[in-house]
């Protein structure tokens, strides 16, 4: 199924680029920025007047620089102002003050240097302006195909962090949901109502048994309420000492997790653990069981639901319990974190279009991490198949550019 998703997006990449080439919706065309300068920045140009704007990086936190020329001279005075626009509305103004031979912004450039450019310059008592996008880490998606692909988002908030412990182990049923259910007095079985598989209520008939000694016929009832998983008992039979159904009750299971020595003091009764496994329910761990002669680690207890049916005794499952707790100001979804260049980034969307943020990320678990830079609470950000976004943004050629 993956396959074929990815087969789909490409060929809508491949329908878009050529749009976006032909001068349609997509990814922005650079063509559309103005010419560079001889320091590497974008030309602005009206009459006699040039400004070059350029992002500098090399030795120094980002910053605007400018290199301003009237006539191709340099003037004394002059005052620029650059305003950025971020996808979702966000401004950013920064105010230029001459350093040497250029002008020099006064604030660091944030990542991503993904925005709408306005520049503002008042000399000689004239004011001249420019605006050009300039976008890098961008793309759009239209809704139905995001959902086609299965990608959805989430809203960036506050949370809490649970660094944790991983146990493994499987489900078993409680003792005292099984039954092994023998006939009463010795005799022959003359009815069974019953056969492997069937659900039942305590005290449904299960068979009729005609006594040996009395020739009187009695019923076997179900002393619980479950699933007959073995029938013995066929008409003509004669009983004797072994079970002729077994019963169980499977609506409640335990899963039973091994802790071992070097996890025992991280472990306790009425810690939430995370099943992986068993529909990644959580739950609580009701008790610790100590180690002993048959089995060599302690036990921890978890009761599950499973009125739903969908589990088995027997079935192998991890679980995650938290150790710790700590409330963070803004966390993400682990699943939504990517490698792009060299930042750790996730994928903001606004509307169709979607755009990376590089993250400073601190504490984390196995689901969650703590962001410290880069994303704003109520940011709507890519959770699953953020991959398909990267991809794309890889094979565009997404560059750095300023």
């Amino acid at each position: 199924m993956k396959t074929m998703i990815t087969r789909a997006l490409l060929v809508w990449l491949l329908a878009l680029n050529n749009t976006a080439s032909a001068g349609g919706a997509g990814h922005h065309d650079e063509n559309d920025a103005p010419p560079r300068g001889p320091n590497g920045g974008i030309l602005l140009q009206e009459k006699d007047v040039t400004v070059e704007l350029a992002i500098i990086e090399q030795g120094v936190p980002p910053e605007y620089r400018a290199w301003i020329h009237v006539a191709g001279k340099k003037p004394q005075k002059a005052q620029l102002t650059v305003t950025l626009t971020r996808l979702g509305g966000a401004q950013e103004m920064f105010q230029f003050a001459r350093q040497n031979d250029y002008w020099r912004g006064d604030g660091i450039v944030g990542e991503p240097h993904s925005f709408d450019v306005r520049t503002e310059l008042q000399l000689d008592g004239h004011t001249y302006h420019w605006e050009w996008p300039s976008y890098e880490g961008r793309m759009q998606m239209p809704a139905e195909l995001a959902a086609q692909h299965g990608i959805t988002t989430a809203i960036a908030s506050s949370g809490r962090i649970e660094p944790d412990v991983l146990l493994h182990g499987k489900l078993i049923t409680p003792p005292e949901q099984n039954a092994r259910i023998g006939a009463r007095f010795p005799g022959v079985v003359t009815r069974v109502f019953v056969s492997p598989g069937d659900r039942v209520q305590k005290n449904d008939p299960l068979a009729e048994i005609e006594s040996n000694d009395s020739l009187q016929r009695y019923t076997l009832r179900a002393p619980l309420a479950g699933v007959v998983l073995e029938q013995t008992a066929s008409v003509g039979e004669l009983t004797g000492t072994e079970p002729l159904f077994v019963l169980q009750d499977n609506r409640v299971l335990w899963a039973e997790l091994a802790v071992f020595p070097q996890q025992r003091g991280l472990i306790k009764a009425g810690q939430t653990v995370y099943l992986q496994g068993a529909g990644q329910q959580a739950a609580t761990i009701r008790q610790v069981l100590p180690a002993s002669s048959s089995v060599p680690y302690a036990r921890a207890l978890v009761t599950l639901d499973n009125t739903a049916g969908t589990l088995m005794t027997g079935d192998r499952l991890s679980a995650r319990v938290g150790i710790s707790r700590t409330d963070v100001a803004l966390r993400v979804d682990n699943r939504a974190l990517q490698s792009f260049r060299d930042w750790t980034v996730v994928f903001i969307q606004v509307g169709d279009t979607y755009e990376i943020r590089p993250l400073t990320l601190g504490r984390r678990d196995s689901r969650f991490s703590e962001v410290l830079e880069g994303l704003q609470p109520g940011d709507r950000y890519v959770v699953e198949s953020s991959y398909l976004i990267k991809a794309d943004l890889e094979k565009s050629g997404a560059t750095h550019d300023h």
